[in-house]
């Protein structure tokens, strides 16, 4: 696999210990990798709140961008859909504005062919969950392609996004939420009511077997990560994770890294897995990341 795609990874979700210490130069190391010390979601969430916390404007992200764009490089991954966490930009009160036209500025002269999700905070509610949407529609034009909301799903159900959802398709946004990560099924069934062209995660899917046929006849996709379920506790084991269940059963799947600075892991790694680990097949890798561009938003 020469030419990789990625579907799913948070921009502020690629900074490492290193990079958090980089952008904060009165942060030693060993604070920074105690803060990114966790052992559940909630945990996980902690963290990544404190990595936002060092993200102060433009020059951050832009400087963030570039570390992922050459991580990207050295993939071979050649497409990516960021995730950009515009529920917590607006939440900081922080120079939005001025934070997107920096990266997108960046983006253009990527060799990476970048996308952006504007992201959500579920458990913030339906309101703050529109402004992020509205911020979508305005970009449409340079390079937005979607809108997804993530978070706590058990603090901020999908259902609360319906309304949010549709202004979000009526102005040409893909919708991409996060579900079936740390609640059940029942949080896919929700996504999919709100018009869920893939999920994030998913992987509760494999408690519902009506889900898993209604996923394989329709082609939605999955946004699997292997790592990122493992260290948050998604999955107890690793041999427990359901990837090799739900491809056997139909259910389209994408491999991705998810925050690949927290979880310590890259594209090629998470490929790496599914081999050793799940006993993919060259053949049935190559279908997974031929997966990655066939479900792309804005691939060329």
């Amino acid at each position: 696999m020469e030419r990789l795609a990625e579907l799913h990874v948070h921009l502020e979700g690629t900074v490492t210990p290193e990079i958090a210490c980089e952008l904060n130069r009165r942060i030693s190391l060993d604070e920074a990798r105690a803060m990114y010390a966790f052992d559940d979601f909630r945990g996980f969430i902690r963290s990544y709140i404190w990595a936002n916390e060092q993200i102060k404007g433009p020059a951050e992200y832009v400087h963030i961008l570039r570390r992922q764009i050459e991580a990207f490089q050295k993939q071979g991954v050649v497409y990516a859909e960021l995730n950009l966490s515009v529920g917590m930009i607006v939440w900081k009160e922080q120079d939005f504005a001025g934070i997107f036209d920096a990266l997108e500025r960046e983006a253009c002269a990527s060799p990476v062919r970048i996308r952006w999700i504007f992201d959500a905070v579920r458990q913030f509610g339906e309101g703050p969950g529109m402004k992020v949407a509205q911020l979508a529609a305005e970009r449409r034009e340079r390079g937005v392609v979607g809108f997804g909301f993530g978070g706590d799903e058990a603090r901020g159900p999908a259902e609360w996004f319906k309304e949010v959802s549709r202004y979000a398709i009526d102005n040409s946004l893909a919708v991409i939420p996060h579900a079936g990560e740390t609640v059940g099924p029942e949080s896919i069934w929700g996504a999919l009511e709100c018009g869920a062209r893939r999920i994030g995660h998913g992987i509760r899917a494999i408690d519902d077997p009506i889900l898993m046929r209604h996923l394989a006849k329709e082609e939605i996709p999955l946004e699997v990560s292997i790592t990122s379920n493992l260290c948050t506790g998604a999955v107890q084991a690793l041999a427990e994770h359901p990837v090799r269940k739900l491809f056997d059963a139909g259910v389209p799947i994408t491999l991705n890294t998810d925050d690949p600075g927290f979880f310590r892991t890259s594209l090629r790694r998470e490929y790496q897995l599914a081999k050793n680990v799940f006993r993919f097949s060259d053949a049935e890798l190559e279908r997974i990341a031929e997966n990655g561009f066939r479900f792309a938003i804005d691939a060329g």
